[in-house]
Order: structure tokens, then C-alpha cells, then sequence
């Protein structure tokens, strides 16, 4: 072909089609004699261990994968099929099974870094860069966790990613009757501004990302980061990181809602406005599965929600005013990574090809790195036991490997004692220690999207996806994800998923290695971390001299605006985001931030199932 003709993409799908189909009748006559004179024999001698082989999730799993699980069937299902039936309009956007239901390897995997970004949103993947390595800490007060981030820095950790306490989580200060207890147990207490001064001083907030997990109060806490950067000298345009911010996998799974959904919503929407306009670095959303998945939820369901998730981000968010191109590259997303290694491999290819479809043909994005699926990448938590805790270390490294042949953008590995308590330092250095032994020493990251092209990994990845569509028309059927989660749907579905495992683990189908088989009867004798002494007084001690010697009129001020924008209906002209950082620059706690917004919004109770 002379240089600059255009190229036909349908005489290359079509031919790649035939070169398949052909190559699926010839692998089919001897798949056939395979069968009769190799497997059958062999299998009169040494039967299978199981009657059905199935993934984690419960998907089918065949003997052996071969070209003729891409050829075209009889029920039209070989492709990942896609995308949604319908666009964000509820106007029809197909008509039966749709131009996606067969599989073609040139169109649907491709090559790295181009449409449909099975094989990776960037053509070198790793051998350009590495993953960010980002360990999840936080516990006691700020200056202990600020002590563990600079180790873990030294260590070589490349990214933040700051773990927050139960009464922050919830919106309460530390010495509010509620917060009784919880202190530093399960991540960083931050009552005010004043603490995350000293949770980030000495960071180089100028040349690290920084993720935080926190939800109902994303918005003031991030106020608080934005306001003490600002503080030290970095502007808010250059810093980079990530809040979760993801308020409706609250609703399905973790169950940290503060406000009901409606404001919850506009929440998050005032923080993907307000970043799209002034923090063109930040991710001012992490679309979440892994809670869904720690939830008890299958690999499908756990991609399918997330997803459902994210299209209800980006519809709030358009309607609000928003181009999709203007917010959508900055959209992240958080997966867990299980023990079912193809499963989970799969279900990171099938996620990039999923919202690369939904981003150009149901929500017009036009910018390409609207489409592109980034994503950070956490083990399993809910699959580390404290029994035989140093098993947690295979089980982590095998999940690790499964999210970087995957192409996760980001990860956190378990510590090992993590089924205990906080992370030990030297634990969660060691956590660190096995990215590093992946990334140096085992050479996975020298090519890209190593097991692209593999019979089953690609087999196992349309599958992975056909299963999620489904799971996308059924809530576009009812209404969208905001109102199947108002009707227990989601949640019923991940609830089904749980007790089919923990049947399968009751009966010993399902074996975890030192709880239901191969058991020792031996005391647990990891140490584990504790809240250092002293911690609890010195965070009441900062907050009370906070109020004591702040302008309380100026706070009163902020309070009373936040309160008045809060009252009026969400738009551009009411967002939010610009009065938490005026009530975090006078020192307002989070506590009293969040009761004014529990006055305007009121507080969401959950309906009891019965």
C-alpha cells in the first residue's frame, strides 16, 4: 500500500475474521481426535479432581482453551458484546446483540496503548515506567503516621495513600461523644486543619501523589489538604493525587454514608467540578470495587457495579453542566485484586475495553483519555487470614502478579499481619519489598500485557465482560444505579454471592489453606501494632488549643456561608467545595463542618431488610 492511503478497518476485521474462522474449523477436527484418543483414555485411568472446574465467581473453566473458543457460536456469544442498550438519554443505542457479539483479536485486543485498551492504556506499558507504588497507612495521631510516610518514602515507596480513622470516616471530631474509642485504630485522626499540617509537613507534596481514602467527608478533608499545601507553599494546580470520593459503593458495601444519596451526589459532583477548574492533576474520584468485592461480591459483580457507579458520576456530572471531555480523563477507578489469578487478570482487560466502549458510544467523549480506564489496585484484604498469618504473603504476592499482568496503573499489597491490626513498619516494608521483587527480579514488566493473546486469558476475558453488560442493562432497566441501589438490588446481589461462597467454604469445596484444611493447632504469635502512648492526648491537646486560639468569629462566618450554599439546590453558582476551603483556612473542624451539613442534608438511615 503506497505511504498515506487509508487504511480500510473493515477489510482488516474481515479478514482477520476469516483467518479465525478458518483456523477455528481446523483446530476443531483436532480438538476432536485430541478428545477421543488422549483425553477420554487418560481420564478411564485418573478421573478429575472435581466434577466442575469453576473461577472464584463461579464462572465454567475448560480443560484446555484453544482458537475455536473465538470463533463465532450458534447463540452468537464468543465476543465481550457490548455496549449498553441504551444511552445516557435512554434512547436505543442497538438493537438485538449488537456489532460487538463476535470476536475479532485485531479489533478487540489489538495492540497496546490504542482502542479498546484490552492490552493497556499505554503502548510501552511498563517498560517506560513502573507502577506507582503506594502503600495505604495511617493510625494514632498525625505525627505518627507522618513518622511511617517518611519511612515508607525512604524505603522506596513512590506514591501516598493516607488511611483515615473511624470518627473521620463518620465526620466527627475526636473528642465528640461518637468518637468515643475509635482513635487512631484503623487509620490517621484529622479534627482540623491544623492537624494535616502536621500529618504532610516535610512531604513533598510537589512531587508525590497523595491518595486518600475517605467518602461522605471527602469534600472537607480534601479542602483541608488543599489548604495546607497551599499553606507550605505548593499551589493547589500542581498537586496530584487521588480521593476516593466514591459515595455510592457506600450504599452497596461499606456502609460509611453519612447524607442520603441525592446530596451525597451533588457532594461529589461539586468536587469533580471544582477539580476539573482549579486542580488539573488531581483525581477528584476513585470509582471503587474493592469494597464491593470485600463485600463479599463476585469478580463480575465487582466490575459491573463499579462501572454502573462510574456512568452515574459522569451523567450527575453532565447534568450539572459538565462536557465530558472537561472531567472525564481526570476519573479514576479502584479494583480489588483476588486469589482467582486468570479471573482477576481477565476482569482488568474486560474493565478498560468496557468503559473505552461506553466512553465513546454512549457518552460521545471525544478526547481519547476520556476513554482511557486508570486504575490503583489493592490485594484482597477479606482473603488474609490471622490463622497461619505468614500464608497472607503468598496469597499477596500471587494477587500483586495478577494486577500487574493486568496493567493496573497503581498498587497496594496487604501487609501480612493486616488480618490482626495495623501494619507493623517492618510488615508493611515487607509488603513494599514484594512490589519491588516483582517490578526488579521477575521480569513481567519487560514486555507488555504478557499474557495477551493466551486462548484462555482471552476467552476468559470476553466472558468476564459479556457477563457485565448484562449486569449494566439490568440496572439501566431499572432506572439507573442510584435507584437500583434504593431498591436493594446491587446489595442483594452481592449479599447471594456471599453466601454461596461461605456455603461452598461450609461443605470444603472452597479450601483456605490453614482455616478449613491443612490446620495447625498453634497459637498466632505476630506482634502487632498498637496506638503509641501519648497519641491520644496530644490529638485532644491540638484540637482544643485549635478553637482556643482561632478567630471563632471568622469561623462562624465560613460556617454560616457554607450552610446558606448548602440550603440552596446544587449548581456551578452553589459549589460547595470553595466554603470547606474558606472553613478549613479559619480552622473549622471537621466536625463542625459536618454538622452543619447533617443540619441542611440531614442523615441517611438505612432501610432494614426483613
Amino acid at each position: 500500500m503506497p505511504d498515506g492511503d487509508p487504511v480500510d478497518e473493515r477489510d482488516d476485521a474481515a479478514t482477520a475474521r476469516d483467518v479465525t474462522d478458518a483456523a477455528g474449523e481446523r483446530w476443531s477436527a483436532r480438538r476432536d481426535r485430541w478428545r477421543v484418543e488422549r483425553v477420554d483414555p487418560s481420564l478411564t485411568r485418573l478421573p478429575e479432581r472435581r466434577q466442575r472446574f469453576v473461577t472464584l465467581g463461579d464462572l465454567p473453566v475448560e480443560g484446555a482453551y484453544g482458537p475455536w473458543d473465538w470463533a463465532p457460536t450458534s447463540d452468537g456469544d464468543s465476543g465481550g458484546g457490548g455496549p449498553t442498550a441504551l444511552d445516557h438519554h435512554g434512547e436505543p443505542l442497538r438493537r438485538g446483540a449488537g456489532r460487538w457479539t463476535d470476536f475479532d483479536p485485531l479489533r478487540d485486543v489489538g495492540l497496546p496503548g490504542e482502542p479498546p485498551f484490552t492490552r493497556g492504556i499505554h503502548p510501552t506499558g511498563y517498560r517506560s515506567r513502573l507502577w506507582t507504588m503506594r502503600m495505604f497507612a495511617g493510625f494514632g495521631a498525625a505525627e505518627d503516621t507522618n513518622a511511617r510516610f517518611k519511612e515508607l518514602l525512604r524505603a522506596g515507596q513512590t506514591g501516598l495513600s493516607i488511611a483515615y480513622d473511624m470518627p473521620t470516616l463518620y465526620g466527627y471530631d475526636t473528642d465528640q461523644p461518637e468518637a468515643e474509642g475509635e482513635f487512631g485504630t484503623c487509620g490517621v485522626a484529622v479534627s482540623s486543619l491544623a492537624d494535616m499540617e502536621v500529618l504532610l509537613d516535610g512531604l513533598p507534596l510537589d512531587r508525590v501523589s497523595t491518595s486518600m481514602t475517605i467518602n461522605s467527608p471527602a469534600a472537607p478533608i480534601w479542602a483541608m489538604y488543599i489548604a495546607a499545601a497551599e499553606k507550605s507553599g505548593v499551589p493547589r494546580a500542581v498537586l496530584e493525587g487521588t480521593t476516593q470520593n466514591d459515595i455510592l459503593k457506600e450504599f452497596v458495601a461499606q456502609k460509611e454514608f453519612l447524607f442520603p444519596p441525592e446530596p451525597s451526589m451533588r457532594l461529589v459532583v461539586d468536587t469533580i467540578e471544582f477539580g476539573s477548574r482549579e486542580l488539573p492533576r488531581w483525581n477528584t474520584i476513585s470509582i471503587s470495587g474493592y469494597h464491593i468485592r470485600e463485600a463479599g461480591s463476585t469478580a463480575v459483580q465487582e466490575l459491573a457495579f463499579t462501572i454502573a457507579d462510574g456512568m452515574a458520576y459522569v451523567e450527575a456530572a453532565m447534568e450539572r453542566g459538565l462536557r465530558v471531555d472537561d472531567f472525564a480523563p481526570r476519573l479514576s477507578f479502584f479494583f480489588n485484586s483476588h486469589s482467582d489469578f486468570f479471573e482477576e487478570i481477565a476482569k482488568f482487560r474486560a474493565a478498560r475495553r468496557v468503559w473505552w466502549k461506553l466512553m465513546t458510544e454512549r457518552y460521545r467523549a471525544e478526547n481519547e483519555r476520556s476513554t482511557w480506564m486508570r486504575f490503583h489496585t489493592q490485594t484482597a484484604g477479606v482473603s488474609l487470614t490471622p490463622q497461619q498469618p505468614l500464608n497472607n504473603l503468598t496469597r499477596v504476592a500471587v494477587q500483586a502478579l495478577a494486577a500487574v499482568l493486568g496493567g493496573s496503573q497503581s498498587l497496594h499489597t496487604d501487609a501480612y499481619d493486616e488480618a490482626l491490626a495495623v501494619p507493623t513498619a517492618g510488615a508493611a516494608r515487607l509488603a513494599l519489598r514484594q512490589q519491588q521483587i516483582l517490578a526488579e527480579e521477575t521480569g513481567v514488566a519487560n514486555t507488555v500485557d504478557p499474557l495477551g493473546g493466551s486462548w484462555f486469558v482471552e476467552a476468559l476475558t470476553n466472558r468476564v465482560e459479556r457477563e457485565v453488560w448484562r449486569y449494566l442493562d439490568e440496572i439501566d432497566r431499572r432506572g439507573g444505579m442510584v435507584r437500583a441501589i434504593g431498591e436493594g438490588y446491587p446489595q442483594r446481589e452481592v449479599a447471594d454471592a456471599a453466601y454461596r461462597f461461605q456455603r461452598e467454604f461450609d461443605a470444603g469445596d472452597r479450601v483456605v489453606v490453614g482455616v478449613n484444611g491443612y490446620v495447625e493447632d498453634e497459637p498466632i504469635t505476630v506482634p502487632v501494632l498498637d496506638v503509641p502512648d501519648g497519641s491520644l492526648e496530644r490529638q485532644l491537646a491540638r484540637l482544643e488549643r485549635t478553637r482556643r486560639e482561632r478567630d471563632n468569629v471568622a469561623v462562624e462566618a465560613a460556617l454560616n456561608g457554607l450552610r446558606e450554599a448548602a440550603s440552596r439546590p446544587g449548581t456551578s453558582e452553589t459549589n460547595l467545595m470553595p466554603h470547606f476551603i474558606r472553613c478549613a483556612e479559619r480552622y473549622a473542624t471537621l466536625g463542625e463542618m459536618c454538622g452543619v451539613l447533617r443540619g441542611v442534608f440531614g442523615e441517611y438511615r438505612e432501610p432494614v431488610a426483613v
